[in-house]
């Protein structure tokens, strides 16, 4: 038998233990109840979300409730039934508080759901185990509740040299871990068979109290072969505290705020590796576990196997509840136990004990009285702290010295105030100190949160304030450049306009000064004609040739100038006898209708003057025609082409200016929305193509 060395314990006492109450008959099998409450919270974590909804059949160990956050542990249905309710139930919290529970009223068929064993576990990889044990729900079965697959997850760097199996169960009364032992040894064997294929660690313990000589013959008759050591710890409480057994086997302390895993260790409740072993070589989820039921209030002490769920009541009459005797129930046992006051709350994962205990039994503690610094308390703190300070400092609400004294390494024992004279219940002082730290503390990170969503809004807010202003920067660039453009455009269309006109200016003035030439040369031709002079001559050969020098120059001029389009020709003699021939048939109709009403001899003679004018009137008009048939074909022509094409030209540009209006006015209307830069250069782009077109059109 292989023998591994123990550490004393610091501190401690040594309580009654009133064991043998419960742990003299095997383990029983509660009945079934008509309706289960199944909380969403049962374990230490982030609560579960309920995948059910009313109305719903489930069938026995079905996933009801689980959660994507990774501390956390999924809810199954204990047994098959129907959803009646999903919302607040009575919960088993020294708070005394309401919790979201699914209830089931269930059908008494206990109908199981598939299951999925893994009978060879070693073929499996530890993700795969891992996995199971994570949608089996396990949770820690003997402290608080951990998530079993977060413990069995240590990170990279933290090898698991020492893996500790806690079988100690050093509570007064509590008893369901010893009796488990006794009659699962053999589980109990392949579990942790599966938690060392998955954690590889260099030894194996299985800590169990001197106090329980059963369980320890049970545990090393199902050892056979294996390299475990089974330590019998001396029986001391509270020895079964995670930080004290470590202690106790390996002489080590686990430094404050720090875990375990830190020092290469890892603890696991027996009932938490049976659990395990039903995950896997079962595929049963963790619905049920063996609770305590103690007390001298009940007739038949014993251990049961119930179902997450049963309510509290139905299990304390299955054992013979005397209410009358019953003074205080207690849920857990009667060191770090609290009383539990609705008896319609349901077993959890949590619950390893219910103690219905006597006034006798459990007489309710004297008065408090004032401390005498008598020191007892710090003798036997497990944790080695000093309970008088704390308790002094926790009046006073003086956090920082309650921090400064290690408040947090206190595990809540029950030691100090078990031997304090003065019965002081220093325990509710330093819970009370905890929840008051730890609201500040949620405060001030809710505080620096919030300050750092300010400073983050400031800075984003100064920043978008600095691209705006460059944006508008940029924007003044772009319209002063895009004016400058402008204008020098415009002056360089104002140029063109003063070159044309000078041009123009020209034109005219060569004409004048050509019509002036002739104007004198005529002039003094006639002068010459009765004044017939050598001077005369002389002068008007001057002219003559002064004449011909402008004509000259406004022929050059009007070569070099672009040519003019030919005008319309208008025949104003065919127009007028165009008019003249209508006339004339218009007047003789006119007499001929009045012939015809008044047949006189001057009528007659007054037709006939009509209708020679009207002959003489059309034969005059087509001779005109035929005299100039080419003029007025070709000026027909021409009227025909140029329409058109001037019609078109027109409207050319006219399309031309329309389109510069609208480039502008949607350049303006960016620049006033104070659009992106890349915007308002495209539309900077248009508009000056489309002012290019304007001027060529022009």
């Amino acid at each position: 038998m292989n023998i591994w060395p123990i550490h004393p314990l610091r501190g401690g006492v040594h309580p009654p233990e009133c064991k043998t109450l419960s742990n003299q008959q095997p383990i029983q099998t509660a009945p079934l109840a008509k309706q289960l409450i199944v909380p969403l919270l049962q374990h230490l974590g982030c609560s579960t979300q309920a995948l059910v909804s009313v109305g719903d059949d489930v069938l026995k160990g079905q996933l009801i409730a689980d959660s994507k956050h990774f501390i956390s542990a999924a809810v199954h249905a204990p047994s098959s039934g129907t959803v009646s309710f999903i919302g607040p139930q009575p919960y088993p919290h020294t708070s005394g508080q309401l919790l979201d529970a699914i209830v089931i009223d269930t059908d008494g068929l206990d109908r199981w759901c598939p299951l999925e064993p893994l009978a060879n576990f070693k073929e499996a990889t530890a993700a795969e185990l891992l996995e199971k044990i994570r949608q089996a729900g396990i949770s820690g079965l003997g402290g608080a509740g951990f998530p079993t697959v977060v413990k069995l997850s240590p990170k990279a760097d933290q090898s698991i040299k020492t893996l500790i199996i806690n079988g100690t169960e050093c509570e007064p009364y509590i008893t369901a871990d010893d009796v488990l032992m006794r009659e699962k040894a053999t589980q109990l064997m392949l579990g942790i068979d599966i938690l060392v294929h998955i954690l590889q660690p260099e030894n194996v313990l299985i800590a169990i109290e001197d106090n329980k000589p059963e369980a320890l013959a049970c545990v090393r008759s199902a050892l056979q072969q294996r390299n475990y050591y089974v330590v019998a710890v001396p029986t001391i409480y509270p020895s079964g505290g995670e930080r004290q057994l470590i202690q106790i086997l390996t002489g080590k302390e686990v430094p404050a705020a720090q875990l375990p895993a830190q020092l290469g260790i890892l603890c696991q409740n027996v009932g938490t590796v049976v659990a395990v072993h039903d995950a896997i070589i079962e595929g049963k989820p963790l619905i049920s576990r063996i609770t305590t039921l103690t007390g001298q209030a009940l007739r038949t002490p014993m251990n049961v196997e119930c179902l997450v769920g049963t309510p509290v009541l139905e299990l304390l009459e299955f054992a013979g509840l005397q209410q009358a005797k019953m003074s205080r129930l207690i849920a857990g046992g009667p060191m770090m136990g609290f009383t539990l006051n609705a008896l319609s709350a349901p077993i959890i994962k949590t619950s390893n004990c219910l103690l219905a205990a006597t006034a006798e039994e459990l007489p309710a503690p004297p008065p408090a009285m004032p401390c005498i610094r008598c020191g007892d308390c710090a003798e036997v703190c497990p944790a080695n702290l000093l309970p008088q300070q704390l308790h002094f400092y926790a009046l006073g609400d003086d956090h920082p010295q309650l921090q400064a004294h290690n408040l947090f390494d206190c595990i809540e024992c029950g030691a100090c105030a078990y031997v304090c004279p003065s019965s002081i219940p220093l325990v509710q002082y330093y819970r009370a100190a905890k929840a008051d730290i730890r609201e500040l503390e949620q405060k001030q990170v809710k505080s620096e949160h919030a300050k750092e969503r300010f400073e983050f809004r400031q800075e984003r807010l100064r920043l978008e304030e600095e691209r705006k202003e460059a944006e508008r920067q940029a924007r003044a660039e772009r319209l002063a450049k895009t004016k400058a453009d402008q204008a020098k455009k415009a002056a360089q269309a104002e140029a063109a306009g003063q070159q044309a006109s000078t041009a123009d200016d020209d034109v005219k003035r060569l004409k004048i000064a050509a019509s002036m030439a002739q104007v004198a040369l005529r002039k003094a031709e006639k002068q010459l004609e009765t004044h017939n002079t050598e001077e005369l001559k002389s002068q008007i050969e001057q002219l003559r040739i002064t004449a011909e020098q402008a004509k000259q120059a406004l022929a050059a001029i009007n070569a070099a100038a672009p040519t003019p389009a030919p005008s319309k020709p208008v025949d104003d003699d065919l127009k007028r006898l165009k008019i003249a021939a209508s006339m004339a048939q218009v007047t003789l109709r006119k007499a001929e209708k009045q012939l015809a009403t008044h047949n006189t001899e001057e009528l007659q003679t007054q037709v006939e003057q009509l209708r020679v004018n009207a002959e003489q009137a059309k034969h005059a008009l087509d001779a005109a025609t035929a005299a100039a048939p080419t003029a007025v074909e070709a000026a027909g022509v021409t009227e025909k082409a140029a329409k058109p094409e001037l019609s078109a030209a027109e409207q050319a540009l006219k399309k031309a200016k329309i389109e510069v209006a609208m480039k502008r006015a949607a350049l303006r209307k960016a620049e006033r929305a104070e659009a992106d830069a890349e915007s308002l250069a495209a539309l900077q782009t248009e508009l000056t193509q489309a002012e290019q077109s304007l001027a060529e059109l022009n």
